[in-house]
């Protein structure tokens, strides 16, 4: 080679192609770490939700046991009998709860009510902390300065 070729060699201009080589890097596990939040949340989301229908079929269950048990002619402990009218209640969690009502026609028992409600009764918060601005005593020691 000439002295001259050498001199005047230059590398091949690669910043342009690494920057974007580190950008596509970069999005791909920004993404890729977004997808695995979403897929944790929803295993948690799905886990939640079987065990809420585990719990709930567990309570019909037992609800369905002690309707057994009343058709035998068996009255357990925790039904409440008012005329013809037989009340109980399952624990489904520690919030909600399988109500069921029943009424005896003869030697029939005629289902009023098989329902899931909540254990207590809900506190409605009709309170709203709304800002209402600057006090007025505030206000008067600004303009009075």
């Amino acid at each position: 080679m000439r002295k001259r070729d050498r001199d005047s060699f230059s590398p091949p201009a690669v910043g342009g192609a690494s920057l974007l080589v580190i950008f596509a890097v970069l999005c791909l596990t920004v993404f890729s770490l977004l997808g695995l939040t979403t897929v944790r949340a929803d295993s948690r989301l799905s886990e939640a939700s079987a065990q809420a229908v585990s719990d709930y079929y567990a309570a019909d269950c037992e609800a369905q046991t002690i309707l057994a048990r009343l058709r035998s002619g068996e009255i357990p402990d925790c039904v409440k009998v008012k005329g013809n009218r037989y009340t109980y209640t399952c624990s489904i969690s520690e919030n909600q709860e399988l109500s069921v009502v029943l009424r005896l026609d003869g030697d029939h028992f005629s289902i009023l009510r098989w329902q899931e409600k909540p254990c207590r009764n809900a506190e409605i918060d009709d309170h709203l902390p709304v800002w209402e601005g600057v006090s007025q005593e505030k206000k008067m020691t600004e303009v009075t300065l």
